[in-house]
């Protein structure tokens, strides 16, 4: 993947409507108490990892921030607010200058996060950073849920080539956010030409079982398939007799054929005897993929298996049973004014229950033991301890409204397979668990 190319933003569309109709009352409404210029920070971040998890995964960074830039409201946008009474003039005048102009801090793309981890911190007038609430949450949730998934099929995998292919299975934009965050968390390439358009993901496809059945026969279909694409292809042998469909694809292809790809049955034994009846007829080099509603378990399953190959659809763009990560978005510190030089004073909320949060601008480090591995996740509000403070966690993304961490997918890709390496080895086992590393707060 070529790092020149950050992802393709032409005709990105506005993100202003992307949001919930409470977020322009609130702004109306303090507009007119005349508390909306108000200093303030928010926070997005989770109270628990989703059930079992032992590490989250930050993506969906790069989304969001063209999201920020692109989040205005065009003439057709304020009609549409005028016509349904959504706000009143007043509002609809201030929408319609509206530019973010506040800072955005967080943690880099591809990062691991923990419970209270304060992955994305917004700052600026109270009136600009709710108006970011929807759309922030969405993307963090939906991408880093992807992501997390990826990891952990990623790890199963144990360096085997994975691809993903789940397109059909999700809404069509959920798609290509779940191709970008699936590369992230540890996926090789992707079947969506959409997100190999906008983000130069790798892409592969060859044939689907359609494709055999409208030839004549099985051989008609190799023959037609080969011709086209040549021998490095990748031959589907399972849509009859998987032995009969191996000895045609190497009859047709020769024993340079790339590989074959098994869709069906005990994908533990068929890839074995494939394998075998492969090696027997001189194609000792041609690969096998295996696809099939696999997760990381599945994966994890076939580690015995003589695969190269996985392709993973419908667990992967569903989180693998867990699509969201449940971050929230809460005010945690607000001054008086709008002056940025008026102390902070901070707020949260004491409800009953697990629904509390920590007040106050935060700091996040991650301490290392003696050989340099995680064990602490380290949250505070006060000065930096000396011994964190090259340890610390959030990078500046945007200042005074402009983005100044553009970043490509490779580099995030590489920083998660850096964070992931550098917890404890716990942090690789696919059984449900505590979080790997406890979260102080300092």
């Amino acid at each position: 993947m070529n790092s020149a190319d950050l992802g393709r933003r032409v005709g990105v569309p506005s993100t202003a409507l992307f949001t919930d109709q409470y977020e322009l009352t609130m702004l109306q409404a303090a507009l007119k108490a005349g508390t909306a210029d108000r200093h303030s920070v928010f926070e997005a971040f989770t109270r628990r990892l989703p059930e079992g998890r032992r590490y989250g995964v930050v993506a969906g960074t790069g989304r969001l921030l063209d999201a920020v830039e692109n989040f205005r409201f065009d003439d057709e946008m304020l009609t549409f607010l005028r016509e349904r009474n959504v706000v009143d003039g007043p509002t609809l005048a201030w929408l319609a200058d509206f530019r973010f102009s506040g800072d955005i801090w967080g943690y880099p793309e591809g990062e691991v996060y923990f419970p209270g981890s304060p992955i994305l911190r917004v700052e600026g007038s109270f009136a600009e950073c709710v108006l970011l609430e929807t759309v922030i949450l969405s993307i963090l949730n939906h991408d880093s849920a992807i992501a997390a998934a990826a990891s952990r099929m990623s790890v199963a995998a144990g360096g085997r080539g994975l691809i993903e292919m789940g397109a059909r299975r999700t809404h069509e934009l959920s798609a290509v956010a779940s191709a970008r965050a699936a590369y992230i968390g540890g996926f090789d390439a992707t079947s969506d030409l959409a997100a190999g358009f906008r983000y130069n993901i790798p892409t592969v496809g060859t044939s689907a079982h359609a494709f055999t059945l409208l030839h004549d026969s099985e051989r008609d279909a190799f023959r037609a398939q080969v011709d086209s694409l040549g021998r490095g292809t990748t031959l589907l042998v399972d849509t009859y007799d998987v032995a009969e469909a191996v000895r045609t694809a190497v009859e047709v292809a020769g024993t340079d054929l790339g590989a074959v790809r098994i869709d069906s049955g005990d994908l533990l034994l068929v890839a074995h005897r494939v394998r075998q009846q492969l090696d027997e007829l001189g194609a000792t080099g041609t690969k096998i993929v295996v696809t099939s509603d696999l997760d990381e378990y599945a994966i994890a399953s076939l580690a015995a298996a003589p695969v190269n190959a996985y392709g993973v659809g419908t667990q992967l763009v569903t989180g693998s049973g867990q699509p969201t990560c449940s971050m929230v978005y809460k005010l945690v510190a607000r001054a008086v004014s709008a002056d940025p030089a008026e102390p902070l004073q901070p707020v949260a909320k004491k409800s009953l229950g697990a629904k509390s949060s920590v007040g106050g601008r935060k700091w996040a480090a991650r301490r290392l033991d003696e050989d340099g591995v995680a064990e602490a996740e380290v949250i505070g509000t006060g000065r930096v301890p000396d011994g964190l403070a090259d340890r610390q966690l959030l990078a500046e993304l945007v200042r005074g409204g402009e983005v100044v961490a553009r970043e490509s997918l490779d580099t995030a890709r590489e920083r998660h397979i850096a964070a992931r390496q550098g917890l404890p080895l716990s942090a690789m086992q696919l059984s449900k668990g505590e979080p790997v590393i406890p979260t102080e707060y300092a």
